[in-house]
């Protein structure tokens, strides 16, 4: 841990709030805006992490203060573990005297709050899930109660802020999507194979397991699926996606690449991005294969791809499960490479209004006009 800065007093202090910076898409967005926060003239940034997991996946800026935890979250002793955590994050807050607050996780948010409340600081919050999904009787309960109490409320799309409307009723919600980075191949020169690639954790709700069955029906010889991601949430759906591809008797063509450091050379190689998850706030991924320029085929589920996709633009929204429908499109781009780089090239253009520099300050802005 790094001292604090003995200037303090001229500095705004922004609090980074999150249980987890391993591999996902909200991690990546915290890290993002640590990166673009500490560029800011008279600003000290603070990371607080406080997870049962504590492992940094994604870069941090050497001046952002990091504060873990001294103790070991026991599983075993849940309830005194949480309270223990609870205290650390309000110990810690308290000393550390920040101007504003950001907290990410629809599970963790609350915990922020509870550990907050009666300080004086503000604290804004961002659910990064499926909008309209319930956490259950009593987490529901919860946030009713105190997502009230924050400062304001982040929602990563127009429908989440439509939703939020009704579940918290909050006078303060701003849209702001996810910073997407720009994937460039300068200087890399990676040669463009035929890959069908999609990215994401290995979960029942991102249906690789369907995706597998589309690619094999389209039956094209010149293709291969790669799949990057890792097993998650103890649902070990490594070993079932394997049996599968065992069964349908195509392991030279699907490829299962596990966690990767490097996505962006997938992105890079591969000249198609499908996308069958059912259950989204802002997939990262689609983003990020649209500044690949890699045209995107993806379920159009509740909230998320529809805010970068236009349909037949940049790419195609496919009605949720409606599996013959995204077989049918993955076959006319995987045999139109015209098509392919048109709607790729667009979608290049697009996504550009969710690159860092734009979405980074509509974060500052949002949060330090307290």
């Amino acid at each position: 841990m790094k001292e604090r800065s003995k200037n303090k007093e001229n500095k705004r202090i922004i609090c980074l709030v999150i249980h987890s910076l391993q591999a996902g898409g909200m991690e990546r967005v915290m890290s993002e805006l640590a990166f673009f926060f500490v560029k800011k003239e008279e600003v000290e940034v603070h990371l607080l992490l406080y997870g049962i997991n504590r492992e940094i996946f994604y870069p941090i800026p050497l001046e952002v203060i990091i504060h873990k935890p001294d103790f070991e979250f026991k599983t075993d002793k849940r309830l005194i573990s949480t309270f223990k955590t609870l205290w650390f994050l309000r110990k810690e807050i308290k000393g550390i005297g920040p101007f504003t607050i950001l907290s990410f996780g629809e599970y963790w948010n609350s915990f922020v709050l509870l550990a907050t409340y009666g300080l004086k600081f503000p604290v804004f919050v961002s659910d990064r899930a499926q909008p309209d999904k319930s956490l259950g009787r009593f987490a529901d309960r919860l946030r009713k109660w105190l997502y009230p109490r924050a400062k304001g409320v982040i929602a990563q799309t127009q429908k989440a802020k439509e939703i939020y409307n009704t579940q918290f009723r909050h006078s303060n919600i701003k849209v702001i999507g996810n910073p997407i980075k720009e994937i460039s191949n300068k200087g890399r020169n990676i040669e463009k194979e035929n890959i069908v690639l999609t990215v994401g954790r290995l979960i029942k709700s991102k249906n690789q397991d369907e995706l597998i069955k589309v690619f094999a029906k389209t039956n094209n010889p010149d293709w291969k699926l790669v799949i990057v991601g890792y097993d998650h949430l103890k649902q070990k759906n490594s070993e079932q996606l394997k049996k599968l591809i065992n069964e349908l008797n195509i392991n030279e063509k699907v490829v299962l690449a596990g966690k990767q450091s490097d996505v962006e050379s997938y992105y890079l190689r591969s000249k198609i991005f499908a996308f069958t998850s059912s259950s989204e706030g802002f997939p990262n991924v689609i983003g990020e294969a649209m500044a690949a320029g890699l045209p995107v085929i993806s379920f159009d589920c509740i909230a998320g791809p529809s805010e970068m996709i236009l349909d037949g633009r940049n790419g195609y929204l496919i009605p949720l499960f409606d599996y013959a429908q995204f077989e049918k499109k993955l076959k006319q781009l995987m045999e139109d490479e015209v098509l392919r780089k048109e709607l790729g090239q667009q979608g290049k253009e697009d996504i550009q209004q969710f690159f860092i520099d734009n979405i980074g300050e509509k974060y500052f802005e949002f949060i330090t006009s307290v």
